[in-house]
This record gives C-alpha cells, structure tokens and sequence, in this order.
C-alpha cells in the first residue's frame, strides 16, 4: 500500500521516490528536487516511518531471536533493557539526519551552494534510505549476516549521496563531487565518534542486560 500526500491539490505518492532512487537515481532526484519539500513533511512522510524499521527490527531480533556463540543456546535481550536501547537508536537515527543536514547547510557556502536548509535535509533523508532499508535484516541479529548485507547498502548510500548532491544543491559536477567527498569524510569521522562514545557509556555501566533461553 502506498502513502500518499496532498499538495497544491496534487498527489504525490512516497513510495514511488523509494522505488526511484534505486530503479534511476539521476531522474528521482531530480524528481525531489521539483518538489520543494519541507523539512516536516520530508519527516513526516520518509524519515519517521523508515527510521522505525531498523529500530523496531533490532528490538524484535535481540528480544525474541537472539544471537548464538558458537553451538550455544540463543542469547537475548530482556525487553526491559531492549525497549529504551531502541527509542535511544530510533532518536538517534533521526538527530544523525538533521546532523547530516546542518552540515550539508553549513558547508554550502564553501561550495557556492547556499541553499534552504530543507534542501539539505531532505538530501541526507532520502541518501539514507537504502540504509534504514537493509534494517530490516536486524531480525536476525547475526554480525556476519548484517555485515555481509550492510557493506553494499552502505556503498549505495555513498552512491546516492554523490548522485544526489549536484542535483539538489545546484552545484556542477565537479563541485559536487568535492563537496559530497568532505561531507562524506565529516560523517565518517562522526560514525568513529559515535562508536567511541557507546563504548565509553558500556564501560560506565550502561551495557544491555541478557539473558539465555534454553
């Protein structure tokens, strides 16, 4: 089933950018780009409900599935140590979108594109996308598994950010090459960042609580 808004009594089917940016890229992004969207709708309709997939995938896959160690019996989370590491990832994914669009904002004067803020969010939003797709796999809470599968959604993020980036912030090519290059190496060094300081808080005491099923 689709979802769909109304604008300027047009309707615009969501869905159909998701299907876009993997079937054509170039013509989807262009395509968001005509339609000017503000940063609330863009939550409303894309970041909120894709954001909960992997959230709520991860908090079904450590509660109810669980990982093994070798020949082990399964190891879980409990729910109550699972549910608010899961609203802290969902806010999380978020906050990352809205980071990733103040630094794509900030970083526009640079580059000769000084563009509204909503462009800029939406660009991050719908960059993420194959990212909060592949979430879906973290049913399955198997490290190899979510790398194996993670590494190629992460590649096409890197994709659609350097596609996408010309085309919405109104720069050649060549400058937006270099430009998604320097928000491309900010994000990483964030992502670093962001690792540390989860493992700085598990070593706090902050670490999940488990438990095994026979």
């Amino acid at each position: 089933m689709s979802i769909t808004i109304q604008e300027n009594g047009s309707h615009f089917v969501v869905i159909k950018h998701i299907i876009g940016l993997f079937s054509n890229p170039k013509l989807e992004w262009e395509s968001i780009h005509r339609e000017q969207c503000s940063i609330a709708k863009c939550f409303a309709t894309h970041t909120l409900f894709l954001a909960a997939i992997p959230a709520i995938c991860g908090l079904i896959g450590t509660t109810q599935i669980g990982w093994r160690i070798g020949t082990g019996v399964p190891v879980k989370l409990t729910m109550e140590s699972a549910l608010p590491i899961t609203i802290f990832y969902y806010f999380a994914m978020l906050v990352a979108i809205a980071s990733i669009g103040a630094l794509i904002k900030w970083m526009g004067s640079t580059y000769d594109a000084d563009r509204p803020f909503a462009r800029a969010i939406v660009l991050a939003s719908y960059t993420a996308t194959p990212l909060f797709l592949i979430g879906i796999f973290q049913l399955y809470p198997i490290l190899w598994l979510n790398m194996v599968l993670g590494l190629p959604a992460l590649a096409y993020t890197v994709y659609l950010l350097y596609t996408g980036l010309p085309i919405m912030m109104e720069v050649s090519t060549e400058k937006g090459f270099l430009f998604s290059s320097a928000v491309l190496a900010v994000g990483l060094v964030t992502l670093v960042a962001t690792l540390a300081a989860t493992a700085i808080l598990w070593g706090y005491g902050f670490e999940p609580t488990f438990t095994a099923s026979l």
